[in-house]
Parts: structure tokens; sequence; C-alpha cells
């Protein structure tokens, strides 16, 4: 098993809800800077490690706008998904993003939209082991980063994952 980015400990870089950013609740954006097993560098990323970026994502309060350091870039297919934590509680739609890497027993190919999968990852309380439905596929370079939040001001290290289409120059 691996570690992926995020634990249950940072209460104001939550959402509340389950729905809106991807279902991200109860998540510490900081993570321990392990990738999982398979993850390939990226040949040619637009942000190269150590370079930063502006961030235009909302997968959680205070991530839209903040400046980012670049840590890692990895060619991957990356995931929207929905799932029921195995904790119980309520459907998490549109969870913002798993990779192939972070499917259990992944097969060779990408999946598609439709396809039912097994979670390898523990972006939140729940996500490891669930069945999920995968809501989006897209081959993609994705980023661990670090950045301080713009809420508050806490600082998130090597925090998975970003898009390429998420990050502008600075």
């Amino acid at each position: 098993m691996f570690l992926t980015a995020c634990s249950t400990n940072q209460e104001n870089e939550q959402d509340t809800s389950s729905e809106g950013h991807g279902g991200h609740e109860g998540m510490d954006h900081s993570g321990s800077g392990e990738i999982p097993e398979g993850l390939q560098d990226a040949e040619n990323p637009n942000f190269a490690v150590g370079s930063q970026a502006i961030i235009h994502a909302d997968h959680m309060e205070g991530m839209d706008g903040a400046e980012a350091t670049i840590v890692g870039a990895y060619d991957t297919t990356v995931y929207t998904i929905t799932y029921t934590p195995t904790t119980g509680g309520e459907k998490v739609t549109n969870h913002e993003w798993i990779i192939h890497e972070e499917i259990k027993d992944a097969h060779d190919q990408p999946y598609q939209p439709g396809d039912e999968v097994t979670v390898d990852a523990d972006h939140m309380e729940g996500m490891e082991g669930a069945t999920a439905v995968i809501d989006s596929a897209v081959q993609t370079t994705v980023y661990m980063v670090d950045y301080t939040s713009t809420k508050g001001g806490d600082k998130v290290t090597n925090h998975q994952w970003v898009t390429e289409s998420e990050l502008s120059a600075k």
C-alpha cells in the first residue's frame, strides 16, 4: 500500500458538502510525498519541478488563486469518481482526482466513464477500498504541489493531485 496526499486533520481546509468541489470534506491536503507504485515522472511537463504556478481549481477552500511550487510532475490518466465511503455516509460525487495508479489491480489501458473500480487511495476517510464509478477520464500530466491557502494561510505540502489545465504560469 502507498500513502497519498490526504488525511483528516486540517479543519480550516475542509469543504463541507459531499457534492461541491468533489466531496473533499474531512481532508488534510498535505501528504507524505510518496507516490503510487508505477507512476512515472513526466518527460516534458509544462511546469518543471521547483517552478512556481498559480492554481485555478477549487477542489477545496483556499486553493483557487494560490501560488504553488511544483514538487512532482507525472504523466498518467486522471479520473473523477463517484463512490460511497466504506465508513458509511453520503455518496461522494465527482471527486477530483484519483489517478490510474490509485486503482486496485488496474488494467494496462485507461478506464472509461461508467466503469466500476476499487479505489486504492486514502485521500479521504472511507475512500480506500471503496467501489467507485468512473465519471471522467483524461490523459494528462498531474502535479504534486506545495501551496499556502488563500483562506487562513495554512501551508499545504505534497498535495496530490492538480492537473496541468488547473495551473497557469506565475
